[in-house]
């Protein structure tokens, strides 16, 4: 069996937080922190990032990633789908001669997530019957509790109704929060063509690590975390 790839897909646009990919955080891109965990878990036979921006690409290739191609500027606009940016990137692979049958998408805006969960959710891909792997956490914010939507009137309501409104968060059904860590077996995402493939199953990670970088909030959350040393991230 061939050693998964790890595929980070960084794009030069950011409206909620300017240059993020490689802006400093605690004194390193953004990007670095993926990429370095990345290498450093000696999980993958590739570590390779998939960009249309040449200051990224460079960056990339500075912190130990593969850039054998860059993205078309098409496939870096805020309307372009994440399912187009990774068949077009595995197409390029192994029109290269690149060999594997699964990959891990990882979201550089996700800079904690753990070795020992990337390696547990190609574990559970490998041991059960399933097309895909998603790192979750399980979610506080609950739609059947307490996330509400507008109605057509303009009103507000729950987002999903479930007869009566469970009486706490607690009783409530679990719901879980998507991050930046993704297993693929290969065949199964060219089939299905999208991110959110059937049949997939949850790998439950640390809330805490799977924090997402979007807004400068965050980002200035996610330097407390590492300056402060609050997780360990290894």
């Amino acid at each position: 069996m061939t050693k998964p790839i790890c595929f980070i897909g960084a794009r030069g646009g950011s409206k909620g937080v300017p240059r993020k990919n490689i802006r400093l955080l605690a004194g390193k891109p953004l990007i670095a922190y993926a990429i370095e965990s990345s290498i450093k878990s000696n999980i993958f036979s590739h570590v390779v990032v998939s960009t249309e921006d040449k200051e990224i690409a460079r960056i990339a290739e500075k912190f130990g990633a593969e850039v054998p191609f860059l993205r078309p500027k098409k496939l870096a606009t805020s309307s372009a789908g994440m399912a187009e940016v990774i068949i077009h990137g595995l197409k390029k692979l192994f029109s290269m001669g690149y060999d594997f049958d699964t990959f891990v998408s990882r979201d550089c805006t996700v800079p904690f997530i753990r070795n020992k969960d990337v390696a547990g959710s190609i574990r559970l891909l490998n041991q059960k019957k399933c097309n895909a792997v998603f790192g979750v956490y399980r979610q506080h914010l609950n739609p059947y509790f307490n996330m509400m939507e507008l109605d057509s009137s303009g009103f507000l309501k729950l987002v999903k109704e479930k007869g009566k409104r469970p009486a706490s968060r607690q009783t409530a059904p679990i719901v879980y929060q998507l991050n930046g860590l993704f297993t693929y077996k290969t065949e199964k995402f060219f089939k299905y063509g999208k991110p959110l493939l059937p049949n997939a199953l949850p790998y439950e990670i640390p809330a805490e690590t799977g924090l997402m970088i979007d807004t400068e909030f965050e980002f200035q959350l996610a330097e407390m975390i590492v300056k402060k040393k609050i997780l360990k991230l290894d």
